[in-house]
């Protein structure tokens, strides 16, 4: 590759340690901690708060792999660029090819997240018109620059965690001890309540995308990413404390919509239409971060011609892979408008397990001085992934049966494309 061509397709870090910390909650406190905590009650109870910081651990182990991964490699594609490495090409491919596939529809479902919340404030509105209003917008806001992304990214992180804050601090009043009866921490509910709260932490990764264009990559975000992950745990376990306080596991389990049936509990119209107005900037700032994630993924696939050069183009003034952006935003677009998402989404499911247990296995090949941590926490990342995969088989079938056709047509797509560069070549 000429020089020319090398300072055509580079990005300029322009985002500090608080950025990239701040796409890091972002992507971890939104839609989950004002969903999934409903279903995590669904199966653990009252101990339901026993789940959040099992859910927790087991994400900083696989947290702590991609922390010294990105130390030693900080380049834009994350896992992609990891396995790639570390691995084998074929298996680098499929781990951004799964990035890129999960990430993408994840944000579909965000956007129509965003659209309910939004929409049971305007009920005239139609649904997948705000849908589809958000993702143009925000994915105008990604293709102009990526400080401007983070920019919004920031008011909006600081401005849901206020919202929590107050639910936290507002509901503590209104706290009645017999709602944690019965309390069962050794139940197996609880180990699948911790399941479904490593996807609500699932987000942790997220700012390790974006590596290139963070300022002093190796040490910022490693940092970023546990700074992040602590923070946010904290959150959701003084969340899950209040909220199954005010009204008790069964009634949260019964919601679509637990945090604001919490604060209702309260009697306060006001406060519950904060908390609801809160679950709209956790999804709109979840969204802002899916469209940045999955369009660096491409862009870095594309530098190694995995996916179509295209994606790899660099704005001459935005300094942003807007090609990447602009086509999957549109994409993110018309899966709102076209595709019914509350099946073909749980390819994410299996997909971020897919990733992360390849995160694990490049961690673990690392070489010294590289290797940060013992041996023994990227083995625990990898069993955690597989034991993870196996409860999707009891939980929740049609995502195994996706992920997997998910994952055989990615591969399909890299076979022909090796024999079609081969017979070019």
């Amino acid at each position: 590759m000429t020089e020319e061509k090398s300072q055509e397709t580079k990005l300029k870090p322009v985002l500090g340690l608080l950025d990239a910390t701040a796409i890091n909650v972002g992507a971890i406190v939104g839609a989950g901690i004002f969903i999934v905590t409903g279903i995590a009650a669904g199966v653990a109870g009252s101990a339901m708060i026993v789940s959040m910081i099992v859910g927790s651990v087991v994400a900083l182990v696989t947290a702590l792999s991609f922390s010294e991964l990105t130390a030693w490699l900080p380049k834009e594609g994350s896992v992609y660029e990891f396995a790639y490495q570390l691995v084998s090409p074929f298996v680098g491919f499929l781990s951004g090819w799964m990035w890129v596939l999960s990430n993408t529809f994840a944000g579909a479902a965000v956007a129509l997240g965003f659209a309910y919340y939004f929409t049971a404030l305007f009920p005239s509105i139609p649904t997948k018109l705000v849908a589809v209003i958000i993702c143009i917008g925000f994915t105008v806001l990604n293709a102009v620059g990526v400080r401007k992304s983070a920019l919004l990214n920031n008011f909006l992180v600081v401005t849901k965690v206020l919202i929590l804050a107050f639910f936290v601090i507002f509901g503590l009043n209104y706290i009645k001890p017999t709602n944690f009866t019965p309390f069962e921490p050794l139940s197996v509910g609880v180990l699948y309540g911790a399941y479904y709260m490593f996807f609500a932490y699932g987000g942790f990764a997220r700012v390790a995308v974006v590596a290139e264009e963070i300022k002093d990559a190796k040490r910022n975000v490693p940092k970023a990413i546990l700074i992040s992950l602590v923070v946010s745990s904290i959150i959701y376990v003084l969340v899950g404390i209040v909220a199954t306080g005010l009204v008790g596991a069964p009634t949260l389990a019964d919601s679509n919509s637990p945090l604001t049936e919490a604060m209702s509990a309260t009697g306060n119209t006001t406060a519950t239409y904060i908390i609801s107005a809160g679950g709209m900037i956790a999804t709109a700032s979840v969204l802002l971060t899916s469209i940045l994630g999955v369009s660096r993924v491409a862009y870095a696939m594309s530098r190694r011609r995995d996916l179509p050069q295209t994606f790899g183009k660099i704005h001459p003034k935005f300094d942003t892979p807007y090609y990447s952006v602009w086509i999957l935003g549109i994409l993110m677009m018309l899966l709102v408008l076209f595709v019914d998402l509350t099946r073909v989404v749980a390819v994410s499911t299996f997909a971020t397990l897919f990733y992360y247990c390849i995160a694990n296995i490049a961690a673990l090949r690392l070489k010294r001085p590289y290797q940060l941590y013992p041996s023994i926490v990227p083995v625990l990342g990898i069993i955690t992934c597989l034991v993870f995969m196996f409860y999707i088989f009891f939980i929740s079938p049609t995502s195994l049966d996706l992920g997997i056709a998910g994952l055989l047509i990615g591969a399909i797509y890299y076979i022909a494309k090796t024999l079609s560069q081969k017979r070019t070549a």
